[in-house]
């Protein structure tokens, strides 16, 4: 417990060291952030490197947006780690990428646990190597309890994927007789999703300068603010990401009436 007391104690520390810190207002932040972490590969071209150290540079990049996700004490925080149509890149960037998330499990988990975080993975997670898959459910396991940040990780994630299979998921349990057609509403939806039990998305973050969702959240982000940037996910630092959440905590949100919230 004194462990976690001082860890969290040093991260908000840092956090404060930046100036837009003390810009924000605590009150009006996101409960549910999401963030399209892109331009590894471009940032590494720029710089005449490989692909995969813009892929590695990217992780270190996650950390220190998790860490300022601790400080600020946000509700949950979903990445975009690996998409469904990602298995089309060349073999030895995917295996490199997948090199990532083992290793990644293997030297953060225990800090993150320090740090309160409960970790989820959504996407077609038995699809992956049972050694990944045997850490993905060790490191759930391990943070279940926890009740710091929903730190939820989208791996072989894709919106359409995961509708699809809410959709038969729902006609299965119409067909064994547990629902009629006419008690299909949005709970029933949202349930059968992989972030049942999760607030809809507030905010999400794009990087690298595209303007498009990617198949990613596409039910949960239905009324959520966006925030685009041209700096690639390597150089993404927790200024450019408070900065982001200071921006969002001025917009007035309507939800499609004209109230403000």
């Amino acid at each position: 417990m004194l462990k976690r007391l001082f860890g969290a104690a040093a991260v908000k520390k840092e956090a404060e060291a930046y100036p837009i810190y003390n810009e924000l207002d605590r009150t009006r932040l996101p409960r549910h952030t999401a963030i399209i972490m892109d331009g590894n590969g471009r940032w590494a071209q720029r710089q005449g490197l490989l692909r995969t150290a813009g892929h590695k540079a990217g992780v270190d990049t996650l950390k220190r947006v998790l860490k300022t996700a601790i400080a600020l004490d946000l509700e949950v925080l979903t990445v975009y780690a690996f998409s469904t149509e990602n298995w089309k890149r060349p073999h030895t960037e995917v295996d490199f990428i997948m090199k990532l998330f083992s290793e990644y499990l293997d030297k953060e988990v225990r800090e993150m646990n320090d740090d309160g975080v409960q970790i989820h993975f959504i996407g077609r997670i038995w699809e992956l190597s049972p050694l990944l898959q045997k850490k993905i459910h060790e490191a759930e396991d391990l943070m279940k309890d926890n009740t710091g940040v929903k730190f939820i990780v989208a791996v072989n994630y894709g919106g359409q994927d995961e509708m699809t299979r809410a959709v038969q998921n729902i006609a299965k349990r119409v067909k064994d007789g547990e629902i009629d057609v006419d008690s299909i509403n949005n709970e029933v939806i949202e349930s059968s999703l992989d972030t049942a039990g999760l607030p809809p998305v507030d905010f999400m973050i794009r990087t690298s300068g595209d303007l498009r969702l990617s198949n990613f959240l596409l039910w949960q982000a239905a009324y959520a603010e966006f925030w685009f940037t041209d700096v690639n996910w390597p150089d993404f630092s927790p200024q450019h990401f408070m900065e982001a959440l200071c921006d969002f905590t001025k917009r007035k949100r309507r939800f499609g009436g004209l109230k403000n919230e």
